[in-house]
């Protein structure tokens, strides 16, 4: 049974590395699969702090787009997948920046948020390391699911709860703009 589970979950939120490429010796594929829904990379940025790289995040989506306020908006499947590249960052860090993120994202309109924010974070609680990975896919109809390393770690439902978190990403007011833009493309 355990080994069924484990072949649906692959199938579930899996990936294909047909092809890929490198950023900073990490393997970015250039496809994912969310629930049978296959994604292409649309493109990969870096968040700094302070000079340090963090993660690299990866945008997946039906077809490439650069209008970060419509796929942000867009009920749609769509994925960012970060890959975690530093020993800074911790989970209270991971916290910090991602309210943070909320508060600019939203144009600091995040009080409807909170609950789903509060759930999000609590993904990052059991600590984050090198070589970590976060997916965070949205379904149209099953919001936002977000697995760490494979394994879901927390759900959130609603399209304007997923617009909220996609835009500290990709958004008018993400929370960098060269990881804004390299995520889109440009």
């Amino acid at each position: 049974m355990k080994r069924l589970y484990a072949v649906v979950l692959a199938m579930a939120v899996g990936f294909a590395v047909a092809d890929a490429k490198t950023v900073k010796d990490v393997t970015i594929p250039d496809s994912y699969n969310a629930a049978g829904k296959t994604l292409v990379l649309n493109g990969t940025g870096i968040r700094t702090k302070f000079g340090f790289d963090i993660y690299i995040g990866a945008l997946y989506l039906k077809a490439k787009g650069s209008d970060g306020a419509a796929i942000a908006a867009a009920d749609e499947p769509m994925c960012v997948r970060l890959h975690i590249v530093s020993r800074l960052i911790t989970p209270k860090r991971m916290e910090d920046n991602t309210r943070e993120g909320f508060r600019k994202s939203t144009g600091g309109k995040d009080a409807p948020f909170r609950e789903g924010i509060d759930k999000f974070i609590n993904t990052f609680k059991d600590g984050i390391a090198v070589g970590d990975r976060f997916d965070i896919a949205y379904l149209p109809g099953r919001g936002v699911r977000v697995y760490k390393n494979g394994a879901l770690k927390s759900s959130v439902e609603g399209l304007a709860f997923k617009k909220a978190l996609f835009g500290i990403w990709i958004g008018p007011n993400s929370i960098q703009e060269a990881l804004r833009d390299g995520m889109l493309g440009r």
